[in-house]
């Protein structure tokens, strides 16, 4: 019997699904992305430059040690969506309670290596000194709450797995306005500078992990969480992994290459770095909506996959084609006409401006090819296959950008030859991800007759 709250996705009407699905979820990446602003803003405002920066400074080395794992829930996700299409609801409740042990016992490892190496980590990325010592604290108190952050992510894919988008986002909404409350309370009335903002950062965490537990535990369907049920099944763990990891190693590699583009950028100073920073600010919200197209093809490949609906994963991928064009194109536009008035929010400086309104013109007027590349992404995961994708992602876009660094901008060192790599990149892995996704769905239906 399906939960009222339970999406069927290998029935009925394709297109109104797939927008009741990925609007809540554009909604959970805008608020993550506003919350997260705004503990920039309370550091900023109240503590000073130096925290600032300490915070700023530990988002791409804590982003790099748990894309691994983030990848895992996408697994996780892919796995009990295949399972539920086939009706094959034993199999999805131990791939539930499978992904949740996961992502607990996961987020404690990985809370215990942040914790001891933050320091460490933190200097080989050449944290200034006076900075590093605000930064380790941000960091080691951060990776206290993973195992939390963790549960919560896992949750959430699973919960999309079955199309309830609606309830994470009342959890996140829930937990951010936490966030902002004890931002502004543990660093304006306490007094606490970064340790307060972590602080407020993993209560937050810890309160959507509670929420998405009771969920589960609550729920009727082929998801629900029971205690005595809590068993790791090795087959499932290994799945996920064959899954999850190379999309986690995706997410790393994209990591990397977009350090070099960094380091290119903060090769001609401060004003340049700044503008580069504002936009790429702007740009997030635009990629941010596009992502939900991604993992709204994830959630319904996966399990029109397990149900066998081969015709129907093509009408999902046409279609998420045509949302994602059409956010990409809209948002990225607007972003970019509107970039003098969006900028303004971040600085006043008319050089820092027209330095945000080049790297505007380059990536949010083509934004939507990002968008195209990563929604065929989501077929072939969803499909099961994700080493394959994580290649083609990899050579087109994390080696093409580096080769492009050391080649072409070292021969002509302007912003607007670095910027014009990323949607040279997009449409080189398109043209092969169009490759991949005619070879493996003929694949399939080969194998299934």
């Amino acid at each position: 019997m399906k939960h009222a709250r339970q999406m069927d996705m290998i029935q009925g009407p394709i297109f109104s699904k797939l927008i009741v699905f990925s609007i809540p979820v554009i909604l959970s990446g805008v608020l993550q992305l506003l919350f997260n602003a705004a503990d920039v803003i309370v550091v900023g405002r109240f503590t000073g430059s130096r925290a600032l920066a300490a915070v700023g400074s530990t988002s791409s080395l804590i982003n790099l040690l748990i894309n691994l794992f983030l990848g895992i829930s996408i697994g996780a996700n892919v796995l009990v969506g295949q399972y539920i299409g086939a009706r094959d609801e034993e199999n999805a409740q131990k791939a539930v309670h499978t992904g949740i042990l996961f992502a607990l016992f996961g987020g404690l490892f990985m809370g215990v290596f942040g914790f001891f190496a933050a320091g460490t980590l933190l200097s080989w990325m050449a944290t200034p000194e006076d900075v590093l010592p605000l930064s380790t604290i941000y960091m080691q108190i951060y990776f206290i709450g993973l195992p939390s952050l963790l549960v919560y992510d896992f949750g959430a894919a699973l919960l999309r797995a079955v199309g309830d988008t609606k309830r994470p986002l009342y959890f996140l909404m829930i937990s951010g306005m936490v966030n902002v409350v004890l931002n502004l309370i543990f660093v304006i009335v306490f007094d606490w500078g970064v340790a307060g903002v972590a602080t407020a950062t993993i209560v937050a965490e810890t309160i959507s992990a509670i929420l998405v537990l009771l969920c589960l535990h609550a729920h009727e369907g082929p998801i629900r969480l029971q205690r005595k049920s809590l068993h790791f099944s090795l087959d499932k763990g290994i799945k996920m992994v064959k899954i999850g990891v190379p999309a986690g190693v995706q997410g790393m590699l994209f990591s990397i290459s977009n350090v070099l583009i960094q380091s290119s950028v903060n090769s001609f100073g401060a004003i340049v770095m700044a503008g580069n920073t504002a936009s790429l600010n702007i740009e997030n919200f635009v990629y941010i909506s596009m992502n939900a197209i991604y993992q709204t093809n994830l959630s319904f490949t996966s399990q029109n996959m397990g149900a066998k609906q081969f015709k129907r994963i093509d009408k999902i991928l046409m279609e998420c084609l045509g949302i994602v064009v059409c956010v990409g194109l809209i948002l990225g536009w607007c972003a970019y006409l509107g970039g003098d008035f969006l900028l303004h929010i971040y600085s006043t400086d008319p050089e820092v401006i027209r330095i945000g309104l080049i790297r505007l013109s380059f990536i949010c007027t083509t934004y939507f090819l990002c968008g195209i590349m990563d929604v065929f992404v989501g077929s072939l995961r969803g499909m099961g296959y994700s080493i394959l994708p994580m290649l083609v992602s990899m050579m087109g876009v994390c080696v093409f950008r580096i080769f492009w660094i050391f080649t072409i901008f070292q021969a002509h060192r302007e912003l607007s030859t670095l910027y014009i790599s990323y949607p040279i990149s997009w449409i080189l892995t398109i043209a092969v991800d169009i490759v991949c996704y005619i070879y493996i769905r003929r694949t399939i239906e080969r194998k299934t007759k």
